[in-house]
């Protein structure tokens, strides 16, 4: 249904291009005017941190309802900002979703968004040399990197692999973390025992839980960038993408060390094993150090001058809280693709919101554009929405809130339209009404054809515009 909670205005999307080059320096300015005495520090460009947790579960922060652990520091996140309810994530696995935001276009745009996920190198073969991100493709680091921005990712990247790919050659500055899809906490050790914990592109060794080094190192960051704007005239602002490789398997806490060394290397030891328990550890490890990275902020009195959003790659696994959903990572059902979402930017932000307003993915890149002032390529359309009205608090249109979107993956396709969702799941099709069936048991594919059939055509002539889809592969690796 309509939330009265939400209140804005959201270009269309065939007018986004013109529309980025009218808001330019009006949107922060805009968004900034409209609440009353700010600081000088903001009506400047705001720092960005994006923080993304890997395969967390929509239901998985206590503000959005698990009841065995709390996130203190998460859900206070979103009462000083805007909290989605119906935040959406490019694809139910990592890859394409990665993709979907570094670029800012649906995954199915480029060859390495096909990848569910993409194969650690050591299995890639020969692929491993033209697999991956091209350097040459626009980015949101790249973009606001020549629009003067200092750059910088922390933890995972899994878009290609060294040496022709990695986060350096696609417009951060700085890179410390893993390229591929997942580490053993302790050792820093891919799938297939190697080593991957790099430095920019300098593999290095480091002791210590994988979490709490990203949590580290951000602070850092975030410390060493509020000395440098004390000794310079000139303020570079900063965007900083924090990409936690928690609660991704394998499943250990921080005090699991005994559990890594058991686990050993393989396939099968790395998604083995695992309880609750872990899991509840592992989600206060990342909320702990989320505590560290807000408090950073604060103490380097940048948190009223930076756009924080917090989200998620894609569902959760097998001990996420994802009721009432079904489904859950790689299923385009509810479970596999709709994520927590929280915005906080104080004094443009109101505090303590909640809206219904539908997003994906692609959204945060356009915002985070827009709030940086820095145009998109226009040789590569944006996809998402400049969601800063919403996160702002101004009104919407009923063509926004019923916006369409569009996923696919090996043998799924789904589009959703405000209420409607179409979903084909190998030969079957359907259609539900997800404000009344969000665990998405009820076909309505019969009552309502005219709807059924406008979201089956949409699809298809959306497919028309993005790479074909590749054959299945007998195995894939979460």
């Amino acid at each position: 249904m309509f939330s009265p909670h939400v209140t804005i205005t959201i270009a269309p999307m065939a007018r986004k291009i013109s529309r980025r080059e009218f808001v330019g320096a009006a949107v922060a300015g805009a968004a900034i005017a409209a609440a009353p005495k700010l600081s000088r520090a903001q009506t400047r460009r705001p720092n960005m941190l994006f923080i993304l947790a890997d395969d967390l579960g929509y239901g998985d922060l206590s503000c959005y309802g698990r009841p065995d652990y709390q996130t203190s520091n998460l859900d206070r996140l979103s009462r000083e900002g805007v909290r989605f309810l119906n935040a959406y994530s490019a694809s139910p696995v990592c890859t394409p979703t990665r993709c979907a935001f570094i670029t800012g276009r649906y995954p199915a745009r480029t060859r390495v968004g096909l990848e569910e996920p993409l194969h650690e190198k050591s299995l890639l073969g020969d692929k491993v040399e033209t697999l991956g991100l091209p350097p040459e493709y626009p980015t949101v680091a790249s973009l606001l990197k020549a629009n003067g921005y200092e750059t910088a990712l922390i933890g995972k990247w899994h878009l290609g692999y060294l040496p022709k790919f990695g986060p350096v050659q696609s417009g951060f500055e700085e890179f410390f973390g893993i390229m591929s899809g997942a580490v053993d906490f302790f050792t820093h050790k891919d799938m297939v025992g190697e080593g991957d914990l790099y430095e920019g592109k300098v593999p290095v060794e480091r002791i210590g839980y994988l979490t709490n080094m990203l949590t580290t190192r951000a602070v850092d960051y975030i410390s060493r960038r509020a000395q440098r704007d004390k000794s310079e005239s000139r303020r570079r602002p900063f965007y900083l993408s924090l990409h936690y490789t928690a609660p991704h398997w394998p499943w250990e806490g921080p005090t699991d060390i005994a559990v890594s060394r058991a686990l050993g290397r393989g396939y099968n030891g790395f998604t083995a094993g695992g309880s609750l328990k872990t899991y509840a550890a592992m989600m206060k490890s990342l909320d702990d150090g989320i505590g560290k990275v807000l408090a950073a902020l604060t103490k380097a009195n940048l948190d009223r001058d930076t756009l924080l959003i917090f989200t998620s790659d894609n569902g959760g696994e097998r001990f996420s809280y994802n009721w009432p959903f079904r489904g859950q990572k790689f299923s385009l059902y509810e479970g596999g693709i709709k994520v927590p979402a929280i915005v906080r930017w104080p004094g443009v932000v109101p505090p303590g919101r909640v809206t219904e307003q539908t997003s994906i993915t692609m959204d945060w890149t356009a915002t985070i554009l827009a709030a940086g002032q820095a145009k998109p390529d226009p040789g590569f359309p944006l996809d998402g929405d400049d969601l800063l009205p919403v996160i702002g608090g101004s009104r919407v249109s009923r063509a926004s809130y019923d916006r369409t979107l569009f996923w696919r993956n090996s043998n799924q396709d789904a589009v959703r339209r405000g209420r409607w969702k179409y979903l084909k799941d190998g030969r079957q099709e359907y259609l539900f009404d997800l404000s009344i069936d969000e665990r998405e048991q009820a076909d309505f594919r019969e009552q309502n054809p005219v709807m059924f059939n406008q979201l089956r055509n949409e699809f298809q002539k959306w497919q028309l515009q993005v790479l074909p889809r590749p054959p299945a592969r007998p195995t894939r690796l979460p």
